[in-house]
């Protein structure tokens, strides 16, 4: 199996800054895509941005010019730097990894717990 742990949430007046760390451990043999998603209340999960092992990242255009998503492929971890958050930016924030936990190259879809983030006006 394999566990995601997010940190960093939290509440932040509007302007301001927070930053996401989801650390991923377990069975893992490679991690292909790690990604943050958010769900608002009353509304569908989303894509907040993706970090493929190797290729572009993908960011929903809300966020384009003020998140930045990374990774330490060492460490089996992703981050989600929030800059000029909104009030329409509070949810509970998932971590995601699209992981391999052998070279069979079979995929398994895992979520951490969430974290809120609360953007008050």
């Amino acid at each position: 199996q394999v566990q995601l742990v997010e940190s960093g949430g939290g509440l932040v007046q509007s302007g301001g800054s927070l930053r996401l760390s989801c650390a991923a451990s377990g069975s893992i043999f490679s991690i292909d895509v790690m990604g943050w998603y958010r769900q608002a209340p009353g509304k569908q999960r989303e894509l907040v941005a993706s970090i493929p092992s190797g290729g572009t990242t993908k960011y929903e255009d809300s966020v384009k010019g003020r998140f930045t998503i990374s990774r330490d492929n060492a460490k089996n971890t992703v981050h989600l730097q929030m800059n000029s958050l909104k009030p329409e930016d509070t949810a509970v924030y998932y971590c995601n990894a699209l992981v391999k936990r052998d070279s069979t190259q079979v995929q398994y879809r895992y979520w951490g717990q969430g974290t809120q983030v609360t953007v008050s006006s």
